[in-house]
């Protein structure tokens, strides 16, 4: 069979077996369930799925020897395995798994020796890259058949997947029950996302903040945001100016451009923004730095200094619940639709950059908001 024949059939056994599993192994079971529900680190179940498609391809190879840089009949290409073919896999299904390939996280990118039981990968949690690798010697050692190993990981996938899909369900019927009332007010709304960004591993809200008040007063300001960027992208790779670009409605030229801080705002962030402003190719009228934290006055004293620099470009911190606080009462009427701009936002993102977690934490916020409780 070829790798996308592999992958349908894993899948059709898996749909198959979805109540029950097919490991008779008490020992591997576990390790299995670890691995596909660590959802702190998506790296192992990825990696796990590329090893055991190869595996299944061509049976000769040993899972524990993903790079071609160790040589050998045994060896192969995990990432190529990876990026080929489980990427369209995962997006069809829908699986609970990263969007990229496993073999780019710092863990598994600079290793070009064999993945043995022996071996101290560096990262977190500590237990999931030891149970992956256990499972890959499982394999290797016949203890398991890849076929099942990679059944059973798929099955969790998608029981996970469903589990995923009736929470949401629920916590939207819940919502959509308090809806039909007074809209929440402005100040409300500012508590609700306020309570939202001091959740953990919030980093990607406040680019959700901004990108969300440009979506639903866009028109009304004759401007339009530019797609946002991935949430790991470094501005050096996409070429971008900030986090969320700003352009007229009729044109393509940034003519704002916002950088969100979870932290403080200091002058070599000033100073590195202004060599993006310089080596910009065309008029910019604002950089905004848009924090979560204290703006020191002194900070913002000095990016003011940059406006005849920059010749006309002001650079300006801002907090971000007072941007939305000012945003909201500025355009009180679409507050509502401001609202549901963000959770689409919020929705529509990716796992890695807002967790499951996080995206049903604002459904719960808001709906507890709604019902007034």
């Amino acid at each position: 069979m070829k790798p996308e024949e592999i992958l349908e059939f894993i899948y059709n056994k898996a749909v198959e077996n979805l109540n029950s599993t097919v490991i008779v192994d008490e020992i591997i079971r576990e390790r299995i369930d670890y691995v596909c529900r660590c959802m702190g680190n998506r790296a192992g179940v990825r990696l796990l799925m590329s090893c055991l498609l190869a595996k299944l391809d061509k049976p000769h190879i040993d899972p524990r020897n993903p790079y071609t840089e160790i040589g050998g009949a045994d060896s192969f290409s995990g990432r190529a395995y990876d990026e080929r073919y489980l990427t369209r896999f995962i997006n069809t299904h829908r699986l609970p798994v990263n969007q990229t390939t496993a073999f780019l996280t710092p863990t598994f990118r600079n290793i070009a020796e064999s993945l043995t039981t022996d071996k101290e990968l560096v990262g977190r949690p500590r237990a999931l890259y030891a149970k992956t690798l256990e499972l890959l010697e499982d394999v290797a050692e016949g203890r398991a058949g890849a076929d099942t190993v990679f059944i059973e990981t798929v099955r969790v996938l998608l029981v996970m997947r469903d589990e995923k899909l009736a929470r949401m369900a629920s916590l939207l019927g819940a919502l959509e029950r308090t809806e039909g009332g007074l809209p929440l007010a402005s100040e409300a709304i500012i508590t609700l996302i306020g309570q939202h960004l001091a959740c953990k591993n919030a980093s990607r809200l406040p680019v959700l903040v901004v990108a969300a008040a440009y979506q639903a007063a866009g028109i009304k300001l004759a401007e339009k945001i530019r797609p946002l960027n991935s949430h790991n992208a470094a501005d050096f790779q996409t070429g971008s100016l900030g986090d969320v670009e700003v352009c007229l409605i009729d044109d393509n030229a940034v003519v704002t451009a916002y950088e969100m801080k979870m932290k403080r705002v200091t002058n070599a962030d000033v100073d590195v923004a202004a060599i993006k402003i310089a080596r910009h190719d065309g008029r910019l009228n604002n950089y905004l730095f848009v924090t979560t934290d204290y703006i020191d006055p002194a900070v913002s004293e000095y990016a003011a200094t940059f406006y005849e620099k920059l010749d006309g470009t002001e650079v300006a911190i801002l907090d971000c619940l007072g941007f939305l606080r000012h945003f909201l009462h500025l355009f009180h009427r679409i507050r509502a639709d401001y609202l549901s701009a963000y959770q689409a936002l919020v929705l529509s993102e990716p796992d890695s950059a807002v967790s499951q977690t996080l995206k049903e934490a604002f459904l719960a916020l808001r709906q507890a908001a709604e019902s007034g409780e």
